[in-house]
């Protein structure tokens, strides 16, 4: 400890044979002096899959995330459709607890639809109903891996899942989702009164639905792609553009022979 305690310059204590060092400088003399010891390797976590059943359609997979709105002094969660991207529900509250999860799964099941078909597996459960509804994927938040949710979603024929500890892009759709939404529309935080705050976030949902284009379904809304219009207007765009290019050929090679 002398020997390093030199070649660093350290100021010793007080008392004998003692140094004062951050981590830092004691790994970096340990450089110095070809000391360093070999960091432990930790292999990765293997991402959990999702089920067989599952079929990259809209209403197949749900994911949802809490945000905070300080001024308003609300906690807003939104479900989402991982795979049209559609802004399926949202619940604001004084709380961030499982009631709110399970109270927003409620309004975006019966916005869906599927909330009938809920309560009727649950009170008559049938054998040759094996496939759970959907999917509802999240964060290992306190709120979705709590035995309140977790029974909540089991008696309404909704399969669990959630990514790995520690690493958010498992599912960044919905971890990136309110990020976008303030990012675009900043004023939402400004807000003070609880009421404006409700009505304001269902209209930026509606736009965020109807009128944005997403890109990560082809720029189309989430909205057309959600009901089925997503494929028919991609492809109805793709001929434009070919239609498009092929009339500016044209009316450039008329220009030349012309000339």
């Amino acid at each position: 400890m002398r020997s390093i305690g030199r070649t660093a310059s350290w100021r010793t204590a007080a008392r004998a044979d003692l140094v004062h060092a951050s981590e830092s400088t004691f790994w970096r003399v340990l450089t110095v002096e070809g000391l360093v010891l070999p960091r432990p390797r930790r292999d990765p976590v293997p991402r959990t899959p999702w089920p067989d059943w599952v079929e990259y359609r809209p209403c197949q997979v749900w994911c949802h995330d809490f945000t905070h709105f300080a001024r308003a002094g609300r906690v807003a969660i939104a479900v989402l459709d991982l795979v049209s991207r559609y802004w399926i529900a949202t619940l604001t509250s004084a709380e961030e607890t499982s009631e709110q999860v399970t109270a927003a799964y409620t309004l975006a099941l019966e916005d869906q639809g599927l909330l009938g078909e809920a309560e009727r597996r649950m009170i008559a459960p049938n054998s040759d109903e094996a496939l759970p509804i959907l999917l509802a994927a999240s964060d290992n938040g306190p709120q979705m891996v709590s035995g309140t949710t977790r029974e909540w979603l089991a008696l309404h024929s909704l399969a669990w899942h959630t990514g790995r500890p520690g690493t958010p892009t498992d599912q960044a759709h919905i971890e990136s989702f309110f990020g976008h939404v303030k990012g675009e529309c900043p004023e939402l935080e400004h807000i003070t009164d609880p009421a404006t705050l409700d009505r304001e976030l269902e209209r930026v949902r509606f736009a965020y639905n109807t009128v944005r284009l997403h890109a990560g379904i082809g720029y189309v809304t989430p909205d057309d792609e959600h009901h089925g219009r997503g494929a028919i207007l991609r492809k109805q765009r793709a001929e434009g553009l070919r239609a498009a290019r092929a009339a500016r050929l044209a009316h450039w090679r008329q220009q030349q022979t012309d000339n």
